[in-house]
């Protein structure tokens, strides 16, 4: 009887429970409403549980009513949603931006943040889209501390300089880029839109990447699918147009006249003017070379995955015409980039990716006292664009440099292209549990070739621009390279607490280029139609003159280890050791080792903190290492016959072959060596985050190219080890961000570096280095000399201006007599007299520091975000004026010396002989300033606009890029460089980086 009570009460009992349980289904999706596959489902403290199918969808069978439901995604917020009578379940995850930049790519593998012991800093793609760049080095100014960079010019697709934490060598400077694992020489050839993620690798640490890793690391990830993601298409577009940011203030034709008249009064000449009635403003040049020019990109993106692979394809091009010359200063990107990757088995792996990149750009002379800029601030103003018989007017009386801008913007043909194919393919494979071996290869082709035009053109009296016969340019060059690495990684967790990263590899890298270019003239009817070398007479080759080889062949090969350890993820150990071997190199000095360590104490995890309110995170970190540096010129260690020699033979002349730079075979590598100690900290649930870092590199045994006296009857100077130069100073970053409710969230970063700057040794029979050029025919105003700054400026200490002749005779003059209103030099070691001798340190091209501050909020579907950078403590040389007797002058010149006591600061104006062209620190100025880099204005559509389309988002905004600039300094823009680290900062008329406007469109599919 028990026996049958107890299967009733059991029954009864099961029948209970089953009511109470329910089956669970749902689907789960992202902030934009595509479906996320692969999300895990696990009912809380059970092992019951599923993930989502490829659309997805989930089904929880037999669930108790009241159960919570624990949803996980990598890289999204885990939500927790517990069991009621609602049966069916839409799930909206949202992205965790903590954890999004939780893994860094550090080199042959990836770490969490938390684990790293390097200084290495992270760029999101939400940063580059809010940016709208159309360079990425736009995107890296201001955003990253310790990361500097100088447009070499603002001209349509014109390059910029990247220095990582200070110039570290007279040479080259530029750090190492990898996209996708792939060695790129060029940022162009990516376009932004692409991106996913940018590391910087700034300390030691980046040695694990070698001889070419010496300057830095910029690691670029780009935007790919993910496994069983449906098909999503991404367009976006923008169309705007551009600016200048400012004109130079120069005299209007009445204040002209009335000055040069002055100046030839003052020259005892007859001034050539004798009325100024009726001239007005006359002719604003640069308001003629200046245009709004047009700037439009599409991009379009598919990327999804299926259950073992995921794919991309994106598409874009950009046309960007010139605020000067307008098209004739055209610059066009076409860009494709695919990637594939495949998991043929659970353990064993294939990636690959391809990139084509096409450019077309039309050039205008710029930077230089032959460029259109140049020209516009120097014309007369008086002169009008045509003369009577409608051609136009001749520059006569400007000297040999100034001609018509507007005539010279039509007569130059001058185009550039460039074909390149990059790519990599990789496999892994998986064994023995721990054990993971891999290869890589990657290459790059290019075809760079251009075309210039010169037409029979005259542009005045002894103009050096006049053409008397017609040529073209062409060349063709060809640059190819590839990278394979091969390296096997061991990774395990013994007992739990320690983790132990082991990485063994190889990696070679061979780069070639090809010249072929040649000059014909006489070209019929002289027309740009016709201006090519099958129509052309008298062919020259060009590099019979250039004495540049017609070839190169450079090769690496390294052997590099790397072990990485934690204990319990509180104590961090990296040490890696690479073996480099160069062709640079002679036999002896070919191979070099260069170590490299680092350590991490993650405070935060210790008992005492463990619990602690305020830090969510406290680590302290430090490194050195010895990195090394071969870019130099192939083969300067032996003799080659790259020089041009003239001979004669049977009284004829003939141009041949000659010895070139002087062998130097004990030439080795340049080594920098480099220390950093630095303190991450997050607080308050990870709201505020704060990086701070101390940095010393030394780079020593610079490898320079020093003076050598023409007596010796040889070729150039040789490759020497020849100098030290040491950059200290100090990063820091603070970041606060916070969602404060639904329909609000806020995130302002600020950061700032301080570095000082000084060569301590050069090995020269001089003692220095000498680059740039100011004025015509001056000594170089640029050293690079221990005890100073890398490239300072070097010239005469003024002491205000003469004010009358007891003045002039009471103080040390030059070989030009001065007369009151001239200026006064210093006499730096008072021997009664100015000469070469009493130049000294003027001022410094290099900044004390830099710093950016960037501003985000969203409320509710609006989005806001501005960025700012400043840079400060940095002088530029001013070389835009050619100072002829009848070029036009700024309007400074309006305040200038007319008698004693009228003006202290700024000379008198004569046609005679004065000292006062002379380089001075008259011609050195502040180049501080604060840039609003960009502001970005945006609307999003929300979810319901779209609920029977296939519209995901569709996002509208407005952006303002170089809003305004806050400076002091007179000429077109404070961010004027050449990129040279000795002769960078001269200022020739620098092409300005364009103010843009811009509208564009943010739709997801």
């Amino acid at each position: 009887m028990r026996h049958y009570l107890f299967k009733i009460f059991a029954f009864l009992f099961i029948a209970y429970s089953s009511a109470q349980n329910v089956n669970v289904s749902g689907t789960t999706l992202d902030h934009s409403g595509i479906p996320i596959p692969g999300v895990n489902i696990i009912v809380k403290n059970t092992i019951k549980g599923t993930t989502t199918d490829f659309d997805g969808n989930f089904t929880i069978a037999d669930v108790k009513l009241g159960s919570i439901l624990t949803i996980s995604y990598i890289g999204y917020v885990t939500q927790e949603v517990k069991v009621s009578s609602t049966t069916n379940l839409t799930i909206t995850l949202q992205e965790d931006i903590a954890k999004l930049d939780e893994v860094v790519v550090i080199g042959y593998g990836t770490q969490t943040k938390k684990e790293i012991t390097g200084a290495v800093s992270v760029l999101s793609s939400e940063i580059i889209e809010a940016l709208k760049p159309t360079r990425i080095e736009q995107a890296l100014q201001g955003q990253v501390a310790g990361v500097n960079i100088t447009s070499q010019s603002g001209t349509p697709g014109g390059g910029s300089t990247i220095s990582i934490r200070g110039v570290s060598t007279n040479g080259d400077n530029k750090p190492l880029i990898l996209v996708d694992g792939n060695v790129i020489e060029d940022l162009s050839v990516i376009n932004p839109n692409d991106i996913e993620s940018i590391n910087i690798l700034k300390d030691a640490t980046a040695g694990i990447y070698g001889v070419r890793a010496a300057n830095g690391v910029i690691l670029i990830k780009t935007k790919t699918g993910r496994k069983e993601m449906p098909l999503t298409i991404e367009y976006n577009v923008y169309g705007g147009f551009q600016e200048t940011t400012r004109k130079i203030p120069v005299l209007n034709a009445t204040e002209y006249a009335l000055i040069v008249n002055e100046a030839y009064a003052a020259g005892g000449n007859v001034p050539p003017y004798s009325s100024i009635l009726g001239l007005g403003i006359g002719t604003d040049w640069q308001d003629l070379v200046f245009e709004s020019a047009p700037i439009t990109n599409h991009n379009i993106l598919f990327k999804g995955g299926g259950k073992n692979a995921t794919y991309s394809y994106s598409s874009s091009f950009l046309t960007q015409d010139g605020i000067v010359g307008g098209n004739k200063s055209n610059f066009t990107r076409f860009t494709n980039n695919a990637s594939y990757n495949l998991d043929f088995l659970e353990n064993f792996k294939f990636t690959s990716g391809l990139t084509l990149m096409r450019t077309n750009k039309k050039n205008l002379p710029e930077n230089s006292n032959s460029s259109v800029l140049f020209n516009a601030i120097n014309m007369a103003p008086t002169f009008s664009v045509y003369n009577q018989e409608g051609e136009y007017t001749l520059a006569e009386g400007l000297g040999g440099e100034v001609i018509n801008p507007l005539a010279q913007i039509d007569d130059t043909y001058d185009r550039g292209k460039i074909l390149k194919l990059s790519g990599n393919a990789g496999l892994s494979y998986n064994f023995l549990d721990h054990f993971t071996a891999q290869s890589n290869i990657q290459f790059n082709y290019s075809e760079v070739s251009s075309k210039v035009f010169n037409p029979i053109a005259y542009f005045g009296s002894g103009k050096n621009s006049n053409v008397d016969r017609s040529s073209v340019y062409e060349s063709l060059n060809y640059f190819r390279d590839y990278t394979f690495d091969a390296f096997i990684k061991y990774e395990n967790k013994i007992n739990d607490i320690h983790n132990v990263n082991v990485l063994l590899g190889t990696s070679v890298f061979k780069t070639t280029g090809e010249f072929t270019g040649a000059t014909g003239f006489d070209i019929i009817g002289n027309s740009v139609v016709n201006a090519n070398l099958d129509q052309a007479t008298d062919i020259e080759n060009i590099n019979r003159f250039t004495g540049r080889n017609a070839t190169f062949d450079s090769r690496l090969l390294s052997y590099f280890g790397r072990i990485q350890y934690d204990y319990n993820g509180k104590y961090l150990l990296s040490a890696v050791l690479r073996r480099d071997g160069s062709t640079k190199f002679g036999p002896e000095n070919r191979f070099g080792f260069f170590p490299s360590g680092s350590i991490g104490w993650v405070a935060s995890d210790e008992e005492f903190l463990k619990n602690s309110n305020v830090f969510n995170l406290l680590k302290v970190r430090a490194s050195y290492g010895i990195l090394g540096n071969d870019r130099i010129g192939d083969y300067r260690y032996i003799s080659l016959l790259n020089g041009e020699g003239t001979y004669i033979f049977d009284n004829q002349e003939f141009i041949g072959t000659a010895a070139g730079g002087i062998a130097n075979p004990e030439i080795r590598w340049e080594k920098q060596k480099t220390f950093d100690v630095g303190v991450d900290m997050r607080f308050f649930n990870n709201k505020m985050d704060v990086t701070t870092d101390y940095f010393k590199k030394r780079t020593e045994d610079l490898l320079v190219i020093p003076e050598v006296s023409g007596l010796l009857g040889t070729g150039g100077a040789p490759v020497v080890n020849g100098g030290t130069v040491e950059n200290e100073g100090l990063e820091f970053a603070i970041g606060y961000s916070d969602r404060f409710n639904d329909n609000f969230k806020f995130s302002i970063k600020y950061n700032v570096t301080y570095i000082k700057n000084e060569v301590l040794y050069v090995n020269t029979d001089t003692g220095f280095l000498e680059g740039g050029g100011f004025g015509i025919g001056q000594p170089a105003p640029s050293r690079m000399e221990a005890g100073f700054p890398i490239g300072y400026f070097y010239g005469y200490e003024t002491a205000g201006i003469f004010q009358n002749q007891a003045e002039i005779n009471a103080s040390a003059v030059g070989d030009i007599t001065p007369e009151p209103g001239d200026i006064k030099y210093v006499d730096q070691n008072n021997d009664g007299a100015i000469t070469l001798d009493d130049k000294t340190n003027i001022g410094n091209p290099l900044p004390d520091a830099t710093m950016g501050l960037n501003i985000s909020l969203d409320y509710k579907n609006f989005d806001f975000a501005a960025y700012a950078f400043a840079s400060v403590g940095n002088e530029i040389a001013r070389n835009y004026e050619r100072g002829q007797q009848l070029t036009n002058r700024t309007n400074s010149y309006l305040a200038r010396w007319t008698g004693e006591g009228t003006s202290n600061s700024f000379p008198r104006v004569s046609n005679g002989a004065t000292p006062n062209n002379l380089f001075s620190d008259f011609y050195v100025e502040d180049g501080s300033f604060v840039r609003l880099q960009n502001v970005q204005l945006g609307y999003t559509f929300s979810d319901k606009a779209f609920e029977n389309s296939r519209i995901s988002k569709l996002r509208l905004y407005v952006s303002a890029s170089n809003l305004f600039t806050l400076t002091k300094y007179k000429g077109y823009d404070p961010t004027t460089s050449s990129g040279s680290p000795i002769g960078g900062g001269i200022d020739q008329g620098f092409y300005p980086s364009a103010k843009t406007f811009l509208l564009g469109i943010n739709l997801k599919l």
